[in-house]
């Protein structure tokens, strides 16, 4: 049994192990040879280069399927817009929380040491009108990664465009349901090589800045672990107490146990799937709605993905020494989270998408920003697994309560 586990953690863990591993390997060659090591810089450009091409038709025909395929939910009306409804609320509310945690303590701009980068930093896209922000004036345009947010909003058309077409877009339907599949395969074997191109990337990093460069990923993720056992102790109490007062929080909290060691365990919000669905099932929630919330939530909601933007963002203004507390800044950061809980899959280390996102939209240097997204992304992934899946336990709960009425958990004293 023990030898099963042992196998099993490493299964679960191998890719997040050997991206550490690879790290720390490019770590200590950039300690031990300083500058020297700019000779093995060419492995980390060429992942990174293949992750840039590849993003664009994935970012595509993610969505585009995702959107084409929902005429199994869309007959369910009032219950689907009460289901997104809530995913969107909790989204919202994490992704505050971690602002508020951010603001309390703030990142040392002066840890980060891309010093060059400053200047290689464009204009922030902010300023820039929402036309060319969510549309361009030729095809080809938006196949380039600096148009991200202009690909989303096409992609989300075309979705709504075959769903429309009923019958006739089918066939067209299946093809975009196969691609995503084949273009997520494409993404498994160039995160492949993420182990030696990041620990290339972190050896000439360590070699050109030095090892102070440790420390600068120390704050943020203490921030983020810390904020996030406060919003999942606190919040989904409080979520649990709207769904069923006392009794609802002794629910939840006696049910969610095995999908939460299942979504540490696994760092998957797909995997924890089967784990929700039996708590829920234990919870007495209906099975008309504990069959919706919970397979739509795995990839459509994520608490913890909100908040773990929210760190990349704020560590990547850090770096470039931009203000992170401007209010337009804030609330594009908010409306950016919002966009990767519904982009970003519900698979481990998902979230390449949302921080290419974000750093469009800002208008950072790929090449300087990424990495450093990635990186934390990596170290964070447990923690936002674990919000993702029991949140979506705890929506399950909310939209019972919304459906079904205040007294849902009346007569269930015994709840298994």
């Amino acid at each position: 049994m023990s030898e099963h586990k042992s196998n099993s953690f490493l299964e679960n863990y191998s890719s997040i192990l050997l991206l550490l591993g690879g790290i720390m390997l490019g770590s200590i060659a950039g300690l031990l040879f300083g500058k020297d090591v700019e000779v093995i810089k060419p492995l980390g450009d060429i992942f990174l280069n293949l992750l840039f091409t590849a993003i664009i038709p994935l970012v595509f025909f993610t969505i585009a399927a995702s959107i084409a395929n929902l005429q199994k939910t869309e007959k369910l009306g009032k219950l689907f817009g009460i289901v997104l409804l809530v995913f969107l609320s909790t989204v919202i509310i994490s992704a505050i929380v971690m602002v508020i945690g951010v603001l309390l303590f703030p990142l040392d701009q002066a840890a980060f040491l891309v010093k060059s980068s400053l200047e290689m930093a464009h204009e922030s896209t902010t300023d820039s009108p929402v036309t060319k922000l969510l549309t361009v004036n030729d095809f080809y345009e938006i196949l380039s990664r600096k148009n991200m947010l202009a690909l989303i909003f096409f992609s989300f058309l075309m979705g709504f465009a075959t769903l429309n077409a009923g019958e006739k877009g089918k066939d067209f339907a299946r093809f975009l349901q196969s691609a995503n599949e084949v273009m997520k395969q494409l993404l498994g074997i160039i995160m492949k090589g993420a182990p030696i191109g990041l620990g290339a990337y972190f050896a000439y990093q360590v070699g050109i800045f030095g090892p102070q460069l440790f420390g600068a990923y120390a704050k943020p993720l203490a921030v983020y672990y810390g904020t996030c056992a406060f919003y999942f102790i606190v919040f989904f109490t409080l979520y649990a107490y709207f769904s069923g007062g006392g009794l609802g929080v002794k629910v939840f909290w006696k049910n969610n146990i095995t999908p939460s060691f299942t979504a540490i365990g696994t760092c998957s919000s797909i995997a924890t799937i089967p784990a929700n669905l039996e708590g829920a099932t234990q919870m007495k929630i209906p099975a008309y709605i504990r069959n919706v919330v919970i397979p739509l939530g795995a990839p459509l909601h994520k608490d913890g993905s909100s908040m773990s933007s929210i760190v990349k963002i704020a560590v990547i203004f850090a770096i470039f020494g931009k203000d992170f507390t401007d209010p337009i800044t804030i609330l594009t950061a908010i409306g950016i989270t919002i966009i990767v809980s519904v982009v970003e899959g519900g698979i481990p280390n998902g979230g390449y998408i949302g921080e290419i996102l974000a750093i469009t939209i800002y208008g950072f240097p790929m090449e300087q920003a990424l990495p450093a997204a990635m990186i934390i992304g990596t170290l964070v992934d447990p923690m936002a697994t674990l919000l993702n899946a029991n949140g979506d336990l705890i929506s399950a709960m909310m939209v019972t309560r919304i459906v079904e009425g205040k007294k849902w958990l009346l007569g269930q004293n015994e709840i298994n």
